[in-house]
C-alpha cells in the first residue's frame, strides 16, 4: 500500500463494514469520511456519504471525497479493484480468515490511524468477551458438545466463513462441515448437527428456516427433527470485526437454548458499544 503524503490529513473512504466497525470502535471517526452501504448495519456511521461496495460502486464517486486511502475487505469483484487501482489513492484490501486475523486487521488499522493502544484495547475487549462465554459453556459439560452447522448462503450451499467454526468452538459446539465451503445437502445431512444457523450473507434478520425445515434430503437431520434451525443476523456473524462479539453470544443461546446469559451479559455489559 502506498503511504499518504507526509502532513496531509488521513481522509479514509471504507468499502466494507468490518473496516468501519473497527474504525469507529477505534475512535477514528474524524478520519472516516465514506462508507459502504452496508457499514450501515453493523456500526454508528451517521451521515456520512455511502459509496457502493467492493462488489459495485462508481470510483468517481468515491473520489470526489477526496480520500487520501480507500480500505476494503475480500472478496471483490475484480472490476473495481481495477477501477481503484487507476486512481491517485492509496488501496488497502484485508482479507481475515480467523479471530487472530482479525486481531491483526485491527492492530494494523490502529497503527494507520495513530490509535495503536485503543487497538490493544478493543483486542482486550474482545477477547474478554470471547473468554466469558466459554467460562459461560463450560459449565454445562454437555458430551458430545451440540453438532453446529452455520450457512452463510443457500444457493449455492456455502458454510459460513472460519471465524464463525471459532465462534462455535467458543460456544460450547462444535463445527461439523467445513468452514466457508461449498457443501451439498448430502454433506449436511452425514454431519448431523444437531443445530442449524442461517445467516445469509446481506439478508439481515430474512434468512428462511423453512428452507431447512422442509427439506426433504435433511428430513432425519437432528436439528430439523427438533426444530432446532436458528436465524442469526447476517452482520453479527459475517462482518469479522466488534460485531462477532454479539453474534458469539447469539450462537451460545442456540446452541444451549435453555442457558440463560445473565453472567455473561453482566460482565460485559457495556462493552463495544
Amino acid at each position: 500500500m502506498a503511504g499518504k503524503k507526509s502532513g496531509a490529513p488521513l481522509r479514509i473512504v471504507s468499502l466494507a463494514p468490518n473496516v468501519s466497525s473497527i474504525l469507529l470502535a477505534l475512535g477514528a471517526g474524524r478520519e472516516l469520511v465514506g462508507v459502504s452501504k452496508w457499514c450501515k448495519e453493523v456500526a454508528p456511521v451517521g451521515r456520512r456519504p455511502q459509496v457502493g461496495d467492493c462488489w459495485k460502486m462508481d470510483v468517481r464517486e468515491v473520489m470526489r471525497l477526496k480520500p487520501t486511502l480507500l480500505i476494503g475487505s475480500v472478496p471483490f469483484a475484480p472490476e473495481t479493484v481495477a477501477s481503484i487501482l487507476k486512481e491517485p489513492v492509496a488501496f488497502l484490501a484485508i482479507n481475515p480468515r480467523s479471530l487472530a486475523d482479525i486481531e491483526t486487521d485491527i492492530r494494523t488499522l490502529a497503527r494507520l490511524v495513530s490509535r495503536t493502544s485503543a487497538g490493544e484495547k478493543l483486542i482486550r475487549e474482545m477477547r474478554s468477551a470471547f473468554e466469558s462465554l466459554a467460562r459461560q459453556a463450560r459449565q454445562f459439560r454437555v458430551q458430545p458438545r451440540p453438532r453446529v452447522y452455520c450457512e452463510a448462503w443457500p444457493h449455492p450451499r456455502i458454510s459460513s466463513p472460519p471465524w464463525v467454526s471459532e465462534l462455535v468452538e467458543i460456544a460450547g459446539g462444535e463445527a461439523v462441515v467445513p468452514a466457508g465451503s461449498r457443501v451439498t445437502d448430502e454433506e449436511v445431512a452425514r454431519a448431523r448437527p444437531d443445530v442449524i444457523v442461517l445467516a445469509w450473507t446481506a439478508t439481515g434478520n430474512r434468512s428462511k428456516p423453512s428452507s431447512a425445515l422442509r427439506n426433504a434430503a435433511w428430513r432425519d437431520v437432528p436439528a430439523v427433527r427438533a426444530g432446532r434451525v436458528v436465524v442469526i443476523r447476517d452482520e453479527l456473524l459475517n462482518t469479522p470485526g466488534p460485531p462477532l462479539v454479539e453474534g458469539a453470544r447469539r450462537l451460545f443461546r442456540a446452541i444451549h437454548p435453555r442457558a440463560g446469559l445473565r453472567s455473561v451479559t453482566t460482565e460485559a455489559r457495556g462493552r463495544l458499544r
